[in-house]
């Protein structure tokens, strides 16, 4: 299975980080938040990205094209102009950075993902600022059950407020922060059939607007529920948060290494 992840939004909201580089490639324990998502997928299986770019697209494309140099033992003969590869730590990737546009949406950007990957097998999509501990290969079993054409990862954040059970004039019970405030709501890892591309019409489509509600609609969106850990990167603050879990030295998406 592929994956492809969208990589090409402005992070507006992470400006004291973003306008220096894009979100993605914000780093968490030195290294950027795009590395953290592809190390936890290749842990499942995942060797093939497409990664959508956008927004300083090319600050993606020279990381890349530095990272196999940076993780190997090398003989750089300058005479010669030629390099002898010793050892590399490199992962078995094949990345492929495609160019979406600055200002295309995401429906848009998974729409030329997914003319670019072809073929019949459903591939996996992401966005490239939250890391989890999905279990992929759990995931994929689950959309297989259900036969729809696309299943979303739905997660229950960290509360933002505190929960008040009313009845009558008297609060029966109160609940700090409850997990998800009540709601599931989307956690940005999806199974997609390729007949997905139909419901989206161009660079201006939203893919979690009309071609999520439509699919809903029609029966054709499956709810993974994952009670597992999830956190986006957003704001500066969650930035911290998850440095700080790195710092733990039990970062809790770092399945890879378990």
């Amino acid at each position: 299975m592929k994956a492809v992840i969208l990589a090409g939004g402005f992070g507006s909201r992470l400006s004291e980080e973003t306008t220096v580089r894009p979100k993605p490639m914000v780093e968490i324990g030195g290294m950027p938040m795009l590395w953290h998502i592809m190390k936890g997928l290749g842990h499942h299986g995942i060797e093939e990205f497409v990664i959508c770019l956008g927004y300083k697209g090319d600050f993606i494309k020279q990381w890349f094209a530095n990272y196999f140099l940076m993780t190997s033992d090398v003989t750089l003969d300058l005479a010669n102009r030629s390099m002898e590869v010793h050892d590399s730590r490199t992962e078995p990737w094949k990345v492929t950075l495609l160019e979406t546009g600055p200002t295309t949406l995401t429906g848009g950007r998974l729409k030329r993902a997914m003319r670019h990957i072809g073929g019949d097998e459903p591939i996996l999509m992401t966005y490239g600022d939250g890391v989890a501990d999905v279990d992929v290969r759990a995931l994929r079993a689950f959309h297989d059950e259900q036969g729809t054409l696309a299943t979303v990862t739905a997660v229950q954040p960290p509360g933002r407020w505190g929960a008040l059970d009313v009845h009558g004039h008297r609060v029966e019970h109160f609940r700090e922060k409850p997990k998800g405030d009540g709601t599931w709501t989307n956690g940005g890892f999806f199974i997609l059939d390729p007949k997905v591309e139909s419901y989206i019409e161009g660079d201006d489509t939203t893919f979690e607007a009309e071609p999520l509600r439509q699919l809903a609609h029609e029966g054709q969106l499956a709810p993974y529920l994952h009670e597992g850990y999830w956190q986006v990167m957003d704001t500066l603050k969650e930035k911290h948060d998850l440095q700080a879990a790195w710092d733990s030295g039990r970062p809790p998406w770092v399945t890879w290494e378990q």
